[in-house]
């Protein structure tokens, strides 16, 4: 299988992993943050380097479901733009999603899964419950998708395909949004195309719905997230924690190390972690270290800037940002 030839960025030290005080592990990778006056303002590592936004480009996806004529919002719209975890609350607004576009969950293309993360799943065990494509974190996206191709004519079978019109509005408005052409295209975890784009241009994508007019699409999406965080997660996940603690932040996670935050203030930061970060323990208080960088008030989520090490159950140690 060949591979394509691009050079791995310089990545740095962000967050150091000491148990007892000796520095067991480090997460390297880089991060970015813009400040209110649109200038770089933080900056770690190569953060003009093409990477996959992988789910943080979600908000990007729901606009483009939007542009194309999708009549999504409040918590339809938040679902769409996030990765959630398959509680009740999550299969039951897709499932309407769908019913209400004509559709069924058989019309879904990601893959049938389990709900994110080990409560829910063992929950749904207990119920004797089974893993289906509803419950997989994408399926509000694709749901979203669907939609938007009922609504404009385009066909539903294939709308995980690049070429598809609307996977070419993605596209399109991702390019819009980051302003910078697409390095790389690739199919993500869920089916759909994934794009890359820098860290930068993520942060300043975000950015830039996070300040657009009321009454925009672009402001739309970010309002929806804002007011039913737990559409974007779910209970005890970042995203719900940070959006829910910090009113008027909007947070999008993605897979391999991702994180982005934008404010109403016009800060910005995107975090890549290199290790792809599986546990989600270091892209949070790097994240939120450099919104604070920023002139950010992040108190009311502080236990978020580090994480304890535990031994015999007890702390030992830390997880903290660099």
């Amino acid at each position: 299988m060949s591979h394509p030839s691009s050079p791995l960025p310089e990545y740095v030290p962000l967050a150091e992993v000491v148990r007892s005080g000796f520095r067991e592990g480090v997460h390297y990778g880089a991060v970015v943050g813009i400040a209110p006056d649109g200038g770089t303002g933080y900056a770690r590592g190569p953060v003009g380097a093409p990477m996959f936004p992988r789910s943080a480009a979600k908000p990007f996806q729901a606009l483009a479901v939007l542009r194309a004529g999708a009549d999504l919002s409040g918590a339809e719209l938040a679902v769409a733009a996030g990765s959630h975890s398959g509680q009740d609350i999550h299969a039951d607004i897709v499932r309407k999603m769908l019913a209400d576009a004509g559709l069924t969950p058989d019309d879904l293309r990601c893959p049938v899964d389990w709900p994110m993360g080990r409560r829910f799943r063992d929950a749904l065990l207990r119920s004797g419950g089974e893993p289906s494509r509803l419950l997989m974190n994408c399926s509000g996206k694709h749901a979203a998708m669907l939609t938007a191709c009922t609504v404009r004519g385009w066909s539903t079978a294939d709308y995980l395909d690049p070429v598809h019109p609307l996977q070419v509005l993605v596209r399109e408005t991702i390019e819009d949004m980051c302003g910078e052409p697409v390095a790389h295209t690739a199919v993500d975890g869920c089916g759909a195309p994934q794009m890359a784009v820098s860290l930068e241009g993520l942060a300043r994508g975000v950015r830039a719905m996070a300040l657009a007019p009321e009454g925009t699409p672009e402001a739309a999406v970010v309002a929806a997230m804002r007011a039913h965080p737990e559409y974007v997660a779910g209970e005890g996940r970042a995203d719900t924690r940070l959006m829910r603690g910090l009113p008027g932040l909007v947070s999008k996670i993605g897979a391999e190390g991702v994180i982005v935050l934008a404010d109403r203030e016009g800060r910005a930061v995107a975090v890549k972690v290199s290790d792809g970060d599986a546990e989600t323990r270091a892209r949070t208080m790097v994240a939120l270290t450099a919104l604070r960088e920023l002139g950010a008030d992040v108190s009311p989520v502080s236990d978020m800037l580090s994480s304890d090490i535990l031994g015999g159950g007890e702390p030992v140690g830390a997880i903290r940002p660099l």
